[in-house]
């Protein structure tokens, strides 16, 4: 039994740290690097002509519906036109995307038809982006009116080599599992986010929007899962910071439904076991120092160990709850219980994914059981080799 036990509080220690634990050592360290720093924040310039000239660039594949929308938003955009590059890259689109394309004149449209995953179309173009600075963001995404110009100021710091801004997931009155879900997850990412930066650096940059110094661009193995996050971290290899700056934002829709969502996450997970693979030399914490720790802690344990810990909390906290009385409520019965009662709450969200509801926090176990039950799926996914680059975007919500 006492084998058990110290197995249960190792368990549970990596299953806390992972989810609530670094958020709070996180934010105590912030607190203390404030007491030290007296750095204030700059506004954005608006003097256009202190401005630099910039890249959009769009990868996009068959995302005819969607290009309307996205050259008015980016025709809306609060930054100088004359500045301002517009690339599209619709390699393999067979829907006529790049046809409802070429009625615009301000763009730059780089089309093949064969069809070899978005990292590929990117490696291809890149070499054409001639401004210091280049902003990704996706085709189905909207920026907000200002979200450039606030990527461009964090770039004054010269120990800034990339940019990420802040993914926004729409959210309606009413929502179902997939946006309850995953809107509450992206709020509490968003403020690890904050953190991260404060501290020294955020651990990769989301593909919605997301910016880097052009010359640091180097090319992305062709079979690459998660390019947004490879390329921002090995920016942050070179020494640079990857900063996050809220106030340039993506709105997107949530997935469809928690299917879409799934599917969606399990490809992430593939890409991050991948990515933790190519990116191994940041477990270096002598070269690397603070971003080894926050990749380790912020990334790491998430699509590595703290899944399998869950999962083997279940049966480690019954022997001990049998052993302690399974109705005594003593703290390991009462822990089993706990467990399963979140369990149950996840299976009531399951049966409820199709019916809207305004209690949506009954959706977060739900969400919760999800992210965890997709970094299991991908990365038996991963050891399979059945995680294409070609990608089919995850349905959204309308």
């Amino acid at each position: 039994m006492e084998f058990l036990k110290i197995t249960f509080w190792i368990l549970l220690f990596i299953v806390f740290y992972t989810y609530i634990g670094y958020g709070i050592v996180l934010y105590l360290m912030v607190l203390i690097k404030r007491l030290f720093s007296s750095a204030k924040k700059e506004g954005i310039d608006h003097n256009a002509d202190n401005l630099p000239e910039v890249t959009l660039f769009i990868p996009a594949y068959n995302e005819k519906d969607y290009v309307d929308q996205k050259m008015t938003n980016t025709m809306n955009l609060d930054y100088p036109k004359d500045k301002l590059n517009i690339f599209w890259v619709t390699d393999g689109s067979n829907d006529g995307t790049n046809k409802v394309l070429e009625s615009y004149e301000n763009i730059q449209l780089f089309h093949e038809n064969e069809r070899k995953g978005k990292i590929n179309a990117m490696n291809r173009v890149m070499p054409f982006v001639k401004t210091p600075i280049v902003i990704f963001s996706d085709a189905n995404t909207q920026l907000g009116k200002d979200a450039i110009k606030h990527i461009v100021n964090c770039f004054k710091n010269p120990k800034v080599g990339c940019v990420s801004g802040e993914k926004r997931i729409i959210n309606k009155d009413i929502d179902e599992a997939a946006g309850a879900g995953e809107g509450l997850y992206w709020k509490y990412e968003s403020t690890l986010k904050k953190w991260d930066a404060e501290l020294y650096s955020v651990v990769g940059a989301a593909g919605e929007l997301f910016a880097i110094r052009t010359k640091l661009y180097n090319h992305v193995e062709h079979d690459t899962i998660l390019d947004d996050f490879v390329i921002s971290l090995r920016v942050a290899k070179k020494g640079y910071t990857i900063q996050y700056n809220p106030e340039a934002y993506a709105i997107e829709s949530a997935s469809k439904n928690v299917s879409e969502e799934l599917k969606r996450k399990i490809r992430i997970s593939a890409g991050g076991i991948q990515s933790i693979i190519r990116l191994s030399a940041l477990f270096n914490i002598f070269k690397y120092g603070l971003l080894s720790f926050q990749f380790i802690s912020h990334r790491v344990l998430r699509w590595t160990l703290t899944p399998l810990c869950l999962i083997l909390l279940i049966p480690v906290s019954a022997a001990l709850a049998l052993n302690e009385g399974i109705w005594s409520f003593g703290f390991y019965a009462t822990f089993f219980w706990m467990q399963l009662f979140m369990y149950v709450t996840a299976f009531i969200g399951w049966l409820m994914e199709n019916n809207s509801t305004r209690i949506k926090v009954l959706f977060v176990p739900y969400y919760f059981f999800i992210m965890n039950l997709s970094v299991v799926l991908g990365f038996f996914r991963f050891l399979n080799n059945n995680q294409s680059v070609n990608w089919e975007r995850a349905k959204r919500a309308s």
